[in-house]
């Protein structure tokens, strides 16, 4: 009924583990209640029900009640920083159901990554510069806690893997897809390096692992690692992002919170610009649920080993081409202050692409505004986002305009393409 009562009632709930409070208007809420409740630092929704009739007497006023509190709560709160999301709506309303689902999603990822624990092994990838950040950074934005280690901490871990214990989970990687031309060396490379990886995972209780794939790998103990990412994000759904991404790896975990899946880590590698055609594609790990009905495979790595006289012998990784549907490409990008997100559509074409896991989009969107592939490519250089994007299957441009609001990450805009140069953006 005052400022009172509501402050005590929110020390009640956030004491009480609370990650979001939402103030329901049953009638015309007083101003000192909006007051007090919007001062805190908590996520915060206020929620008004429509009147219960439309003539005589007005009962609630709730929707002036909703408009008074929002307005309040822009004299005593940041709403750039610390947004209040508001509701209007019957319980039972599809419209209400939407948007509380939105939030909902939104905040379970920004619960996801705040005060995350993340293993960077191995280091960043040689020359990668455009991939790193600082660990002091991710702390201050979000709460995260990065520990490194020497890449001698997986091979030494892999080395102590049981025989048995190794085979039994080649068994499992070759009862999940066909193994094509990788021996039976790299196969059980990879299942140590598999179980190495979730030894430490688990031994230090980290959500998700940025791993150096190259080049320390390949001199000791002779190996790319990306059957042992997909495997650990097929498996376990903990992100395995190559190269020493952590903002990859950031981005995996927040897509895991709002598809329940781990997302695709992939290269925009080629955009077939007279067809508006975009193949995105890695070399290295990738979950194997999204491929389509020709399924996946564990081959080597097309890559590493290429033009020797040994030729592409290090595996090995997943091999397979996206289903058809609707998809979306995200990443939180430069040093954790900025979001991209794209929609697009999964749609098979010959050639399907190189080998690893791949697929071509097209029918681009930014925020629901369409958008052409060289609009795509433009935005893209002209923001210099990072080459890692996360894919999921599906379209979220809701759920993560409001996570990046609630996370205070600014919305990378598009830049349609111009034939000069348009400057930094």
């Amino acid at each position: 009924m005052n400022g009172t009562e509501a402050k005590r009632a929110a020390d009640f709930c956030l004491a009480e583990g609370a990650d979001f409070l939402l103030l329901i208007h049953g009638g015309f809420t007083m101003g000192d209640v909006a007051h007090t409740l919007a001062a805190l630092s908590v996520p915060l929704g206020v929620w008004a029900t429509p009147e219960p009739t439309l003539d005589g007497d007005i009962q609630l006023n709730n929707f002036v009640s909703l408009n008074m509190t929002m307005s309040i709560a822009r004299k005593v709160r940041d709403l750039k920083t610390n947004p209040i999301q508001w509701y209007f709506g019957a319980p039972d309303s599809a419209t209400m159901r939407t948007r509380f689902n939105n939030t909902f999603r939104a905040l379970k990822m920004m619960k996801t990554i705040t005060g995350a624990r993340l293993a960077l092994i191995g280091g960043l990838a040689p020359t990668f510069y455009n991939m790193d950040v600082p660990m002091s950074t991710l702390k201050r934005q979000f709460g995260v806690d990065v520990e490194a280690f020497e890449i001698s901490e997986l091979t030494g871990r892999m080395e102590a893997v049981e025989t048995s214990r190794a085979a039994a989970e080649v068994e499992q990687m070759a009862s999940a897809a066909p193994v094509r031309g990788v021996t039976d060396k790299q196969m059980e490379l990879n299942a140590r390096a598999a179980l190495a990886l979730r030894d430490i995972a688990a031994d230090g209780n980290f959500d998700a692992l940025a791993v150096s794939d190259w080049p320390m790998l390949q001199v000791d103990p002779g190996i790319h690692p990306g059957a042992a990412f997909t495997w650990l994000e097929e498996q376990d759904k903990i992100p395995v992002a190559s190269e020493g991404d952590l903002l990859g790896a950031l981005t995996q975990l927040a897509s895991r919170a709002m598809t329940g899946k781990v997302g695709y880590i992939l290269d925009m590698t080629e955009p077939d610009l007279d067809h508006g055609d975009l193949l995105m594609w890695h070399g290295g790990g990738g979950p194997l649920y999204l491929a389509d009905d020709r399924g996946a495979s564990w081959i080597n790595h097309p890559m590493i080993g290429r033009g020797t006289q040994r030729g592409p012998c290090y595996g090995t990784i997943s091999d397979l081409v996206f289903r058809n549907g609707p998809a979306t490409a995200m990443r939180i990008a430069d040093d954790a202050t900025a979001l991209f997100e794209m929609e697009a559509q999964i749609e098979g074409r010959t050639p399907n692409g190189y080998s690893g896991c791949r697929g071509w989009l097209r029918d681009f969107s930014f925020g629901g505004e369409s958008a052409s592939l060289d609009d795509v490519v433009s935005t893209v250089m002209g923001h210099g986002v990072e080459h890692h994007f996360i894919l999921v299957p599906g379209h979220h441009r809701d759920v993560l305009a409001e996570f990046g609001a609630w996370a205070g990450l600014r919305h990378l805009r598009p830049l349609p393409a111009r034939n000069h140069l348009m400057g930094q953006a």
